[in-house]
């Protein structure tokens, strides 16, 4: 693959965009969330910040991958979103001791990588054209993909993974059986979206990420409200309507029902705007902290890291 001069600052303002993304929603005040004023025990906010920027280099490759398959140098079928998955995730890693820090958002921003390559090579960042390259990326992808996953999964060590009905991670037969069945890691993925979001916003393309934490994130920047309410908010706002898949594998789906009716309800009563809803969201944070981190809304946070990576690419900047 040729890079052209054009392509370099294409992938490398890509790679500044999403890296800045992981910053911003790692240092908002979320409830239950590591952040700038708040740590669990082993992940604290300096991991955050040595994963985004140990992060960075992979986003890059991805965007250049997009770029190459625009100009057809490169199928989509041979991107290798599997393979910048994992070297990303091994990256993160070797650059940090605080465990798991990304799993999540890596494998959301990468597809978004790689479509905003596509996207900025055919010419200048549009959000819908954005979506429609990142389903040509998710459903381009292969056996080899998933069983890289397979093993970012491996490093990462996400808690609370629990078994899968089928082609279940824990089970040494799955990536075999991946290769010799020939499922990619777009069917991999259908398999798991009943009850994890990150597969489900890859399989739907996207759609609690571009139709409802990114247009809220908008929405409360142009009313001006700061960025930390912004974020804040988004959060709120998301895990009202959808229930933490990383609680529920964690704990019960019932139990991320109830955080979920208890972000609804703080929204309802103003959430910062309110002193009622700033009491109820530091009664919420402190009430989610309590259980060991069973009680912490990952995947929202991974969904608002992918919401704010769309708004920076689109010309936000705090």
């Amino acid at each position: 693959m040729v890079v052209t001069l054009e392509a370099h600052e294409h992938a490398n303002h890509i790679s500044k965009c999403l890296e800045l993304a992981i910053l911003l929603e790692a240092s908002a005040h979320k409830p239950g969330n590591v952040s700038v004023v708040t740590n669990f025990g082993k992940t604290r906010y300096e991991h955050f910040l040595a994963s985004a920027v140990a992060a960075r280099s992979s986003f890059d490759q991805a965007a250049k991958q997009g770029i190459a398959v625009y100009y057809g140098e490169v199928a989509a079928t041979c991107v290798g979103v599997g393979k910048i998955i994992m070297d990303c995730v091994r990256d993160i890693d070797s650059w940090q001791h605080g465990g798991n820090t990304l799993l999540g958002t890596v494998i959301l921003l990468v597809p978004i990588a790689v479509a905003g390559g596509m996207t900025l090579a055919e010419g200048d960042f549009d959000a819908s054209r954005l979506r429609r390259n990142i389903k040509i990326v998710a459903e381009s992808t292969t056996p080899e993909d998933a069983v890289n996953v397979y093993e970012a999964m491996k490093i990462a060590k996400p808690s609370g993974l629990g078994s899968s009905p089928k082609l279940d991670i824990n089970d040494p037969t799955s990536t075999r059986r991946i290769l010799q069945e020939n499922v990619n890691l777009f069917q991999v993925f259908k398999i798991a979206e009943g009850y994890d979001t990150i597969c489900s916003e890859w399989v739907n393309n996207y759609p609690v990420t571009v139709e409802l934490a990114y247009p809220h994130f908008i929405q409360y920047v142009a009313e001006g409200k700061d960025l930390n309410y912004a974020i804040l908010h988004t959060f709120l706002q998301v895990l009202a309507k959808y229930p933490d898949t990383f609680i529920a594998r964690k704990t019960s789906v019932e139990k991320a029902k109830e955080v979920s009716a208890e972000a609804a309800q703080i929204l309802s009563a103003g959430g910062l705007e309110t002193p009622e809803g700033r009491r109820r969201l530091a009664e919420f944070d402190a009430r989610l902290r309590e259980s060991s981190n069973l009680l912490n809304p990952g995947t929202t946070a991974d969904i608002v890291s992918a919401a704010l990576s769309i708004s920076i690419l689109d010309g936000y900047r705090p």
